[in-house]
């Protein structure tokens, strides 16, 4: 996370709602080897923002790290984009990354086994609610035993909750006119994640260091 205050001020509460519409990310423990262990995942975050709801495969090295609580970090990332100090318009400038993260820090520890069915169930209704007007799937429309066989194969987990840390990089350290035009540029000719995303961010009042 970058450690400049300029793009650390980001309520908690906008942070979670990043991270909840956002539904996945990057879930990290320290190993019993020198790397960390790393798997990409599914989330689900309660309303009240204190734990994350996810899943992993039994025959990830995860699970047999995490057969009791142990500490976990949960990264989620946003737009990104390259950013060419040509785009600013002005003298002395040098190349740079923009880029939305948030980070959530806790405890992770298994469910019981029967919590998997309706965990399934809730995060397949978030993520299909995406998709309206399409009708929502729904494992009823699955063969019963072969939706047996599949929850054998994954565990649940929670991440408690207990830090929230948002990094939004907007260039919110530059002029306004400097950083819109450096936003304009990076909407047309930018190469990254979601670049016109990242871009209008930076255009947007919250990209206002005084709106914080």
């Amino acid at each position: 996370m970058h450690p400049n205050p300029a793009f650390r001020g980001t309520a908690t509460e906008k942070n979670l709602a990043f991270a909840r519409e956002r539904g996945f990310g990057t879930l990290a423990l320290s190993g019993a080897e020198d790397a960390p262990l790393l798997s990409h995942v599914p989330f689900l975050i309660s309303e009240a923002g204190d734990y994350a709801d996810l899943h992993l495969v039994r025959s990830n090295p995860m699970v047999r790290a995490a057969k009791s609580a142990v500490p976990a970090r949960l990264a989620v990332t946003g737009p990104d984009s390259y950013v060419s100090p040509d785009w600013y318009g002005v003298a002395d400038q040098v190349p740079t990354w923009n880029y939305v993260a948030v980070h959530l820090t806790g405890r992770l520890e298994p469910l019981a086994s029967e919590a998997l069915p309706d965990l399934l169930d809730r995060l397949s209704a978030q993520f299909e609610a995406h998709l309206a007007p399409k009708p929502l799937w729904t494992r009823d429309k699955m063969d019963a035993d072969a939706f047996a066989r599949m929850l054998r194969m994954i565990l649940p987990f929670r991440l408690h909750i207990e830090d929230v840390q948002g990094t939004w990089k907007l260039g919110q350290n530059k002029p306004t006119d400097v950083r819109h035009a450096a936003a304009a540029q990076m909407a047309a000719h930018g190469f990254g994640s979601e670049t016109r995303e990242l871009a209008a961010l930076m255009q947007s009042p919250f990209a206002d260091p005084d709106m914080e």
